[in-house]
C-alpha cells in the first residue's frame, strides 16, 4: 500500500542521555507465555498465522532460494530495468507463508528508503507485497554534480551542531538514490564518527542532494537505550570453560560473550573470567557485576524472541551478540551498536549505578532486532516506533522472565534511577507523567525527540494490552486514560506482542509513520484473529484512542455514507456509488426504496445506475446489510429535472495522462447566456490503474480553479467515473471550461476518457 509521503523533522539537538537507557530482560528457564489476568478472557490468534521457528539452516535456505530467484521476483513486482532486489531478512509463518524483506537497488546504487515485503503463500503462490513507496525508481543522472567532500564538510558540521565531539567523516560519502519522500533523489550518504555531546559513540548518517547540496535528511545510528545481579537476584546463566578458566561465554545462545571494558570507550576490553563459576557478589563495587546483569539480560532477551516469536537470536541466523560493561568513566547511558553488532553500558553517576538492568538489555537489544527487520529510521516520527519497539519488547521480556527481584510492569527503567528520585524514565500507561512524552498523536509529534514520541506507541501498546482505566498488575496501579474519553477492553498483552511483532517484522519498513504503523498492525490482526473480528476492531479502536485514525462502529455494525442530494435530468444517463463498510468480515448487501424510476441498484456492489425517465423529487433510502444481518442506512433526496431543462457540454476525446508529469487539460467550450448554476454537474469519466494518483480540477472561462479531487495514496482503485457539483453561480457561463488532471504519483497511468457539464 502507498505510503503518504511526509515531510521527516531534521534532529537539531543532542539526544537526551537519560531517556537512552532502557530495556528489559529475564530469568533464564523460568519465562512464561503472558497469560490472561484472572476475570479476563481473549481470543486465541490463528495458529497458522503465528510465526514458525526457523533454525539459522532453515533461514538460510531461504534466504539463499529467495536470493536465487531476486531477478524473477523483480519483473513479477514491475521493477524498473536498472532496478535490482537484495534480499534483506525472511521470516515464515506456521502455515508456510513466507514474507521476505528485500532492499532496492538502483543501477548499483542502494536505494534508501525503498525496501519492500513480498508474502507468498506455502505453495509459492503470490499473496501481496508491502512497499515503502510505489515509486518505480528512476532519476535522470547518477552522475553527481555535487563533490564528495563537500558532502561530507556539510555532514560533519552538521554532527557539530548537535554538539559532537572529535568529529569527521568515519568513511568517504557514499553515492545512493534517496526515495523515502517519494521522489527518487541522486543523493551521498554521509557516516560521521567520533563522540556525542555526552561521550556516545557517533554514528550520524547524512544524506545530502548529490545535485543541489541540499541536506535531505540526518538520522542517529547508535541507538540508546550462578551469578549475583545487582537488579536481577541471583541469577543463572550460560558460561564456558572449567575450573579455574571460567569465562562469560553463552555456548547455548550463538557464544554470546561480555566483555569488562574497565571504563575504556574502543575495542572490546577483557573478557570476564573466573575460577569458581560463581560470579560477582551483587555490589556495583564488585566489576563482574554488571557483567552478570548484561549476560543474564543478553541470554533471557534471546529466550524471549526464540520461545515466544520463533526468532533465534538479534538477526534470526542464530549468531550471538557480545556485551560490553564499565564503558567509559560516570557515563549515563547505554546503547545498542548495529555496526559491531554489541551493547554497551555505562556505571552511571560516579561509577555507582550500572545501566545493566534487565528493562535496559530488552530494550537496546530490541533495537537490533528492529534494525534488522524494519529497519526504522532513527528521526520522526519512525524513530518514535524504533524507540516504542524497544519499550514493547523490552517489557514483553521483563513480564516473560518472571522474575520475582524484577516483576513485570509497564514502567521504563524502573530499577536504574537515573531520575535519583527513584522514578521510572516512562510509563507506558499515560507516558506524559515524565513530564515529556506524548500521549497521543498530533501533527507535531514527529518533532519530539523519539524518546518522547514514542509515547504514542507505547500509549497504544499498554491500552491493547491491558484496556483503559484504572487497575493494578504485580502491585503497580495504572489509570490510562483515551484520546476520546471512550474505553477499550485490550486484547491481552500476549496477543498484543504478536499483533507488533508481526507487523514490526512483515509490514513496516523504514520510514513508517503512525499511520503506517496503525495500517501495519490492523494487517497483523487481520491474519492472526480475521479481518472485521472483535481483537481486530479493538486494535483499530486502541489507535482511534491515541488519535491516530477512526473508531470502527461498535459491534461490528454497518456504516453508510450519505452520498448528499441527487440531481439527474430525463433521459442522460446517471450513476451514484454507495460507500459503506462494516467491522464483520464477509459481503455487505444494498438495497434502496424511493428510486427515481428509470433508476436501479446493483444489490452486489452498492452501484445506482440508469437513466432517469420521469421528472420529480424521491426521497431515497439504501440499506447495507453485513454477513452478521447487522444493517445501516442512509437517507437523501433525489430530483429528476425534465428534459430541455439543462444544456448538457461534452467532450469525448481522449487526453493522455502522463505518469507522475505535468498537469493536461480538455476544453469543453459553452455557448450560454447569464451565469452558471449553483448546482454545476461535471460528470468525469477518467481511465486510471490507481485512481488515488490524480488530482482533479474543474477551471473556468476566467482560470478559477474548482478542486474536484484530491490525490489519495491509500486510494488504490481504478478509473474516476463520478459526478461532481460546483458552485459556480459567481462566473459567466459562456466561455471555455477545463478539465484538468494531474497524476502526481510514479508508477500507474490513463486518460481522460470523457467528461461533461451539465448546466
Amino acid at each position: 500500500m502507498r505510503r503518504t509521503p511526509h515531510g521527516r523533522a531534521v534532529a537539531t539537538g543532542a539526544l537526551v542521555a537519560v531517556t537512552a537507557m532502557l530495556g528489559v530482560g529475564i530469568q533464564a528457564g523460568t519465562g512464561t507465555a503472558a497469560a490472561p489476568r484472572p476475570g479476563t478472557t481473549h481470543a486465541v490468534p490463528r495458529p497458522g498465522a503465528l510465526p514458525a521457528k526457523l533454525s539459522p539452516s532453515q533461514r538460510a535456505e531461504l534466504i539463499r532460494v529467495a536470493g536465487a530467484t531476486t531477478a524473477r521476483t523483480a519483473r513479477l513486482l514491475k521493477l524498473g530495468a536498472k532496478e535490482k532486489l537484495v534480499v534483506k531478512d525472511v521470516s515464515k509463518d506456521v502455515d508456510g507463508t513466507v514474507h521476505t524483506r528485500y532492499a532496492r537497488t538502483y543501477d548499483g546504487l542502494p536505494v534508501l528508503g525503498g525496501d519492500l515485503v513480498v508474502h507468498r503463500s506455502g505453495n509459492g503462490a503470490l499473496k501481496g507485497v508491502t512497499k515503502a513507496v510505489r515509486s518505480q525508481i528512476t532519476v535522470a543522472s547518477t552522475t553527481a554534480t555535487v563533490h564528495p567532500a563537500a558532502a561530507a564538510a556539510k555532514a560533519v558540521k552538521a554532527a557539530q551542531a548537535l554538539g559532537s565531539k572529535k568529529t569527521a567523516a568515519a568513511k568517504a560519502p557514499r553515492k545512493v538514490v534517496w526515495v523515502a519522500d517519494g521522489k527518487p533523489v541522486l543523493a551521498y550518504e554521509t557516516v560521521v564518527g567520533g563522540l556525542q555531546d555526552d561521550g556516545t559513540p557517533n554514528q550520524l548518517h547524512v544524506v545530502t542532494d548529490a545535485t543541489t547540496g541540499a541536506r535531505i535528511f540526518q538520522y542517529q545510528g547508535i541507538e540508546k537505550g550462578v551469578g549475583n545481579s545487582e537488579y536481577s537476584g541471583k541469577v543463572n546463566f550460560g558460561t564456558s570453560g572449567s575450573a579455574p578458566n571460567f569465562t562469560m561465554t553463552d555456548p547455548t545462545r550463538g557464544n554470546h560473550k561480555t566483555y569488562d571494558l574497565k571504563h575504556g570507550s574502543s575495542g572490546t576490553g577483557s573478557l570476564f573470567t573466573d575460577a569458581d563459576d560463581t560470579w560477582g557478589d551483587g555490589t556495583p563495587q564488585n566489576a563482574q557485576t554488571a557483567g552478570v546483569d548484561a549476560a543474564y539480560g543478553a541470554q533471557e532477551t534471546w529466550d524471549y524472541y526464540k520461545n515466544v516469536h520463533g526468532r533465534s537470536g538479534i538477526r534470526g541466523d542464530g549468531v550471538g551478540a557480545y556485551s560490553r560493561v564499565h564503558y567509559g568513566d560516570s557515563y549515563v547511558n547505554a546503547f545498542w551498536d548495529d555496526s559491531c553488532f554489541c551493547m554497551t553500558y555505562g556505571d552511571g553517576s560516579g561509577n555507582n549505578d550500572p545501566l545493566t538492568s534487565l528493562d535496559v538489555a530488552g530494550h537496546e537489544m530490541s533495537h537490533g532486532v528492529t534494525a534488522a527487520t524494519a529497519g526504522l529510521e532513527y528521526s520522526g516520527e519512525s524513530g518514535g516506533l524504533n524507540e516504542a519497539t524497544s519499550d514493547i519488547f523490552g517489557t514483553s521480556v521483563e513480564f516473560y522472565a518472571n522474575n520475582p527481584a524484577d516483576p513485570g510492569d509497564y514502567l521504563i527503567g524502573e530499577k536504574i534511577n537515573i531520575n535519583g528520585d527513584g522514578t521510572p524514565l516512562r510509563y507506558m500507561d499515560k507516558p506524559s507523567k515524565d513530564g515529556s512524552s506524548a500521549d497521543y498523536w498530533s501533527s507535531d509529534v514527529g518533532n519530539k525527540d523519539v524518546h518522547y514520541s514514542s509515547g504514542v506507541a507505547n500509549h497504544f501498546f499498554y491500552l491493547l494490552s491491558e484496556g483503559s482505566g484504572a487497575k493494578d498488575i504485580n502491585g503497580v496501579h495504572y489509570d490510562s486514560p483515551t484520546y476520546d474519553g471512550l474505553p477499550v477492553p485490550g486484547i491481552g498483552r500476549a496477543n498484543a506482542e504478536q499483533v507488533w511483532f508481526k507487523a514490526l517484522s512483515q509490514y513496516m519498513n523504514a520510514n513508517t509513520d503512525y499511520a503506517g504503523a496503525r495500517t501495519a498492525t490492523l494487517q497483523a490482526a487481520a491474519d492472526l484473529f480475521g479481518q472485521g473480528s472483535a481483537s481486530y476492531n479493538t486494535v483499530a479502536n486502541t489507535w482511534a484512542a491515541v488519535n491516530v485514525g477512526s473508531r470502527v462502529p461498535d459491534g461490528g455494525g454497518v456504516t453508510v455514507t450519505n452520498p448528499g442530494n441527487q440531481t439527474s435530468t430525463v433521459g442522460q444517463a446517471a450513476s451514484l456509488q454507495i460507500k459503506a463498510s462494516s467491522g464483520t468480515a464477509g459481503a455487505l448487501t444494498y438495497a434502496a426504496s424511493g428510486l427515481p424510476a428509470g433508476l436501479s441498484l446493483n444489490a452486489s456492489t452498492g452501484l445506482i445506475s440508469g437513466t432517469p425517465t420521469t421528472a420529480g423529487t424521491s426521497s431515497v433510502t439504501v440499506t447495507v446489510t453485513d454477513s452478521a444481518k447487522k444493517t445501516g442506512t442512509a437517507s437523501f433526496s433525489w430530483t429528476v429535472n425534465a428534459a430541455g431543462g439543462g444544456s448538457v457540454f461534452e467532450n469525448s476525446d481522449d487526453v493522455a495522462i502522463p505518469d507522475a508529469g505535468a498537469a493536461v487539460t480538455s476544453p469543453i467550450t459553452v455557448n450560454r447566456t447569464g451565469k452558471a448554476p449553483s448546482a454545476l454537474k461535471v460528470g468525469v469519466d477518467i481511465v486510471h490503474t490507481y485512481r488515488g494518483d490524480l488530482v482533479i480540477d474543474l477551471i473556468a472561462p476566467d482560470g478559477t480553479a474548482y478542486r474536484l479531487k484530491n490525490s489519495d495514496p491509500y486510494d488504490s482503485a481504478a478509473n474516476v467515473k463520478t459526478t461532481y457539483t460546483v458552485n459556480a453561480s459567481s462566473k459567466t457561463a459562456s466561455g471555455t471550461w477545463k478539465l484538468r488532471v494531474q497524476d502526481v504519483y510514479a508508477e500507474d497511468s490513463g486518460y481522460i476518457n470523457d467528461w461533461k457539464l451539465t448546466f
